[in-house]
């Protein structure tokens, strides 16, 4: 049984598109929120509520219909871009529960695989998976609702680049564009499958070791979506240098051969960027809706090589993408 022929979108694709996200929860401000330190005014990868003097809350839900047809790895990615948004907000995974919709004629078997597949990253990540729901749905769905701690003064919000900064990628881009290749026989999906199978926790355990202005994970909204906001919300440009962009193993082979998805096209849609001569394909990969994506980190200039060196030291991918300049809006050139 294929996972991805129950499915009508798959992965992060299957978000609602921004725009019409940012309609819907335009003024939705939740009422004695006076501990409430990331909420959604503006939105951030998760909420943040004050505990104490020194310890804050970090929630977060997230779920999908399936983007691969392995069980395992169905479970597995879909842990992983839930925990992810977690460490994006610079906290740590403490529990973690199922949020399952699948149909009942599905293999016992084949649902314990995913289950299984889940259990094994949240541990990964150093959580704890206690429980959960799961109701019967014609598309399969699943995901996780997660809560972790940070401390107050290490919380890495998306609204704080600052002009100077330099801007970061730890992971390549182009998980749509793959997949969709590989349906059609085009690429192998074995590299992007690795990466989204692959916490952003090592990444952010080495970043805390530096002070980031800001940081977000890219997701669903595309690189240039998550910059879009990033560049709104700090008051800021930020500037992506095409030529930097790493990409997947088959991403712009499939972009060159016309793969693109409808989250790509709400993601086109959603953020205006300032485009120069840059080729098709590349444009293509900057907007593809990613899933359990990389961190996007802005922060001083000045700390650019200790970082990069750490992250080498770590053996762990980092790509330096561009700067953040005074203006406003995303430039990719």
């Amino acid at each position: 049984m294929k996972l991805t022929d129950l499915a009508t979108a798959g992965g992060c694709a299957a978000k609602y598109s921004a725009s019409r996200l940012e309609e819907l929860l335009r003024g939705f401000v939740p009422a004695d929120a006076e501990n409430l330190l990331v909420g959604l005014d503006p939105a951030d990868d998760a909420a943040v509520y004050k505990l104490d003097d020194e310890r804050a809350l970090v929630f977060t839900i997230d779920f999908f219909p399936p983007i691969v047809d392995d069980p395992d790895d169905f479970g597995t990615i879909a842990a992983t871009n839930a925990l992810n948004d977690v460490f994006a907000m610079g906290g740590v995974p403490l529990l973690a529960l199922s949020v399952a919709c699948l149909p009942e004629e599905l293999p016992t078997a084949l649902v314990r695989a995913i289950f299984d597949g889940a259990d094994r990253q949240v541990r990964a990540a150093g959580a704890i998976l206690a429980g959960g729901h799961t109701i019967r749905d014609v598309e399969p769905k699943y995901g996780l609702a997660v809560v972790g701690t940070v401390s107050l003064d290490g919380i890495w919000p998306k609204s704080g680049a600052q002009p100077g900064d330099a801007l970061y990628l730890t992971k390549p881009l182009g998980t749509a564009l793959v997949l969709g290749g590989a349906k059609r026989g085009l690429v192998d999906a074995a590299d992007a499958v690795r990466w989204m199978r692959t916490l952003n926790r090592d990444a952010a355990d080495v970043l805390r070791k530096f002070a980031p202005n800001a940081v977000t994970d890219v997701t669903g909204f595309g690189l240039l979506g998550h910059a879009h906001e990033m560049a709104s919300r700090s008051g800021a440009r930020l500037h992506i240098e095409a030529e930097r962009l790493p990409a997947l193993d088959g991403a712009l082979e499939a972009a060159r051969a016309g793969v693109s998805t409808a989250g790509t096209r709400n993601n086109r849609e959603y953020a205006t960027v300032d485009v120069g001569e840059v080729a098709p394909e590349v444009v293509e990969l900057a907007y593809d809706p990613q899933t359990a994506g990389g961190l996007l980190i802005s922060l001083p200039r000045e700390q650019g090589m200790a970082l990069e060196a750490e992250f080498a030291a770590a053996d762990l991918f980092l790509a330096r993408i561009g700067a953040v300049e005074d203006g406003a809006g995303v430039v990719l050139g």
